[in-house]
């Protein structure tokens, strides 16, 4: 049985979006950086270990002398899955992307989006940076949302 290919209708003007995040007086330095091309990270003084996504305490030991730091940037392919339908708005004006989760060199876990990704395919380990990217780019409202870190490929 074949699939057929789906022509993605844009969202209707006004339809909710699941796509953008809430920023608030917390999370705002986190999207101030990655306006401005930095990813942010937060690393606890308690016990030293680096968290993602920013909470204003250490998961690990509940700590809540933590603070933001910039990360490198670099990271590593955890796993990823091509997405071919997403009813979401809009999502499925964006269709096929590949969502994925990359280790962070500076230790967390991200869940994110893979970007230009080679003819050969993602392979798990393939070494990637960080990217920005305005929420919404690449449908009719481009750019109406905050800047947010995908990830590509290091070319060999």
């Amino acid at each position: 049985m074949g699939t057929v290919p789906v022509s993605p209708t844009p969202p209707p003007a006004g339809a909710p979006r699941f796509d953008l995040p809430e920023i608030d007086a917390f999370s705002r330095p986190y999207w101030d950086a990655a306006a401005e091309g930095r990813l942010l990270i937060r690393r606890c003084d308690g016990c030293g270990r680096a968290h993602h996504y920013p909470r204003e305490f250490c998961p690990y030991c509940w700590s809540e002398n933590v603070v933001w730091e910039a990360a490198s940037g670099a990271a590593s392919l955890y796993t990823w899955s091509v997405v071919h339908r997403n009813d979401l708005p809009p999502f499925g004006a964006r269709l096929p992307y590949t969502a994925a989760v990359v280790d962070l060199a500076e230790g967390p876990r991200m869940m994110t989006e893979l970007i230009e990704v080679p003819e050969s395919g993602p392979r798990v380990g393939m070494r990637l940076q960080a990217a920005f990217r305005a929420a919404g780019a690449g449908e009719a409202a481009e750019g109406d949302g905050p800047v947010v870190p995908v990830f590509r490929p290091v070319p060999a």
